[in-house]
């Protein structure tokens, strides 16, 4: 019995490996989009029926709430879109402050917990196991309870320092009085810092070509420091301080810490910063102990082989885990709403109360948090790759 050609082409392709996987490819894709399509209809039919508008315009109308905490100037009269914009301002912020302390306190307790110095080893080892086996979301119930109970009321404030009051209202301390000039600092100030970024990486380049290591504390005071410094003479020097005032219930002037945002970045802080010593110890002890013997044969101090030998060789161990941690940090700021921080998620949630948006809200929440682990991922993926090895044919 012969075959056609029709029939054996047929045979062919699916006896293909490749093809066969195009196909079940295909055929998977099909069903997802008749899933989705499915369920956008539905909730499309079930929004109708309940008068219940859906997309976005919403976020052209007067939000009618407040926001406790800003980093922009922000009225009940603005926005749905603008009270959103705030509430991203202030997760940026919470993951940005966070994650720097977080990992600044995960390589200090990684180094420490390896100290030939018993108690301070121990002192960080029991920190550690402690904020690493507490839920979050308890440890972040704990501070704000230590802040709001512990504290006086604010007439009662504590005054460690001239200008300097803590009460259950939070932190309150002076600040430069607003002048012309300190934009043009703080620009200075931005500017130095990755003037200096770029003196690190050229010293790098060239300490690993001609085998010299020159120190780069002098590019940090020049850009750092005397930069920002003559840009000030320049303006005058002014040396004002704005001083925060009690007033009826309150402090007004100066600058605030709220006892809701620093709840939250003790909790994450320790929280994150237990986890990423742990990280920091296991790269460590991932280089060999030859490599400490060897830095010690040529003269180095356990301080200088640490930091000129061992930490570049375990940067490699390291950041992989670290960027799990740097992601988790972002995620988990969303408990803010526990303690009442005004993070994005706390005002989707009110936007969602106030609109009956919820798809909408959850969707915007759902893309918010996926851009920011994306942009996150890709800064360390960026990073990781520098610090791989590289061989060179």
């Amino acid at each position: 019995m012969e075959i056609s050609p029709k029939k054996e082409g047929l045979a062919r392709l699916w006896y293909n490996p490749k093809s066969r996987a195009l196909i079940f490819q295909v055929l998977l894709l099909l069903m997802v989009v008749t899933v989705v399509g499915v369920l956008v209809t539905n909730t499309q039919q079930n929004l109708e029926k309940q008068n219940i508008a859906s997309g976005f315009g919403f976020l052209s109308q007067e939000a009618g709430f407040e926001i406790s905490e800003s980093a922009i100037e922000y009225w009940a009269d603005d926005s749905y879109q603008k009270a959103l914009w705030v509430g991203i301002l202030n997760t940026l912020k919470v993951a940005v402050i966070g994650n720097f302390f977080a990992i600044l306190l995960g390589v200090i307790g990684g180094i420490c917990r390896m100290s030939p110095n018993w108690l301070l080893s121990r002192i960080f080892a029991s920190y550690i196991e402690l904020a690493r086996n507490i839920p979050l979301l308890l440890q972040l119930f704990f501070w704000y309870a230590v802040f709001t109970e512990v504290f006086p009321g604010v007439k009662e404030s504590l005054n460690p320092l001239p200008g300097v009051f803590i009460s259950q209202r939070g932190f309150f301390f002076p600040i430069p009085a607003a002048h012309s000039i300190w934009p043009w600092v703080k620009t200075a100030l931005a500017a130095g810092v990755l003037l200096t970024l770029g003196s690190a990486y050229f010293l790098k380049r060239r300490r690993e070509k001609t085998g010299v290591q020159k120190p780069l504390w002098p590019w940090v005071t020049v850009f750092l420091v005397v930069l920002p410094i003559i840009v000030w003479a320049f303006g005058g020097a002014p040396h004002e301080l704005d001083v925060p005032q009690l007033g009826g219930f309150n402090f007004s002037g100066g600058m605030s810490l709220t006892p809701e945002f620093v709840a939250l970045m003790l909790g994450l802080v320790l929280y994150t910063g237990a986890f990423n010593a742990e990280i920091v110890r296991a790269g460590i002890e991932s280089v060999s102990k030859g490599q400490w013997e060897a830095a010690s044969s040529l003269g180095l101090t356990r301080f200088q082989t640490l930091r000129l030998v061992v930490l570049p060789q375990s940067l490699r161990v390291i950041v992989p885990p670290m960027t799990s941690q740097v992601l988790n940090l972002i995620k988990n700021s969303s408990l803010a709403v526990g303690i009442g921080y005004p993070d994005f998620v706390a005002v989707a949630n009110t936007t969602m109360n106030q609109t009956g948006q919820a798809i909408e809200a959850v969707l915007l929440i759902m893309m918010v948090y996926l851009f920011f682990s994306l942009t996150t991922s890709f800064v360390m993926n960026i990073y990781n790759r520098s610090q791989q090895l590289k061989v060179r044919g």
